[in-house]
């Protein structure tokens, strides 16, 4: 267990990006289409079983969820796209909010990216795609739900991403296969994230 990643805790919602946290230090900002596995991933990169479930509050659905890691690092939650209990106008709204907060937010230092397995590469997701390589923001790709899978044919899907992606946007976006319910992948994401959050290097290896 990345036992820095275990204290996260929910720091505050935000309707717009003048009520976030002073922008200051590091943040990774987790993204999916509804149903990708997101909220999952969250609780089990943090070893926590209902850290993202701050968020399912009612009325919270179309916010900006934060997380604080320690004083410098923050985890933040981005809108779900496609839930089904929030209107098309809603939704229409949350386009504005995410593209400033992904092209003003200084902080920033990557995006977290969840794809269901079965269903990769989404119009949200080529947007979302499209936004980081416009503003030069790091992506990892989590293909989640990896485990409904055979291990063939997720290694399969897996070469299949890499190849679409591949060239298609500045940076070349990382991608893994990733499951909350067995646990795998964890330490290619923690990797990733420590890289982005400017954690000194070792800091979880002996915790595993």
């Amino acid at each position: 267990m990345h036992k820095f990643y275990h204290q996260a805790r929910f720091l505050l919602s935000a309707a717009r990006l003048q009520q976030a946290p002073a922008d200051t230090g590091f943040e990774v900002a987790f993204a999916g289409r509804s149903n990708a596995g997101k909220s999952s991933a969250l609780n089990a990169i943090s070893g926590q079983k209902n850290l993202a479930r701050v968020s399912k509050i009612p009325g919270r659905t179309q916010l900006l969820n934060f997380f604080h890691l320690d004083e410098q690092r923050r985890f933040v939650d981005l809108p779900g796209y496609g839930y089904a209990k929030v209107t098309e106008e809603i939704q229409k709204g949350w386009r504005p909010m995410i593209e400033g907060y992904l092209s003003r937010r200084k902080s920033l230092a990557g995006l977290f990216l969840v794809m269901d397995i079965r269903h990769p590469l989404t119009e949200f997701d080529h947007n979302m795609l499209d936004w980081c390589s416009h503003y030069k923001l790091p992506v990892h790709v989590a293909l989640t739900k990896a485990d409904k899978l055979s291990r063939s044919a997720g290694l399969a899907t897996l070469h299949k991403v890499k190849q679409e992606l591949n060239g298609a946007y500045g940076g070349d976006p990382s991608v893994q296969l990733f499951s909350a319910l067995k646990h795998s992948g964890l330490e290619h994401a923690w990797t990733i994230l420590d890289l982005w959050l400017e954690m000194p290097p070792g800091t979880w290896k002996e915790g595993v």
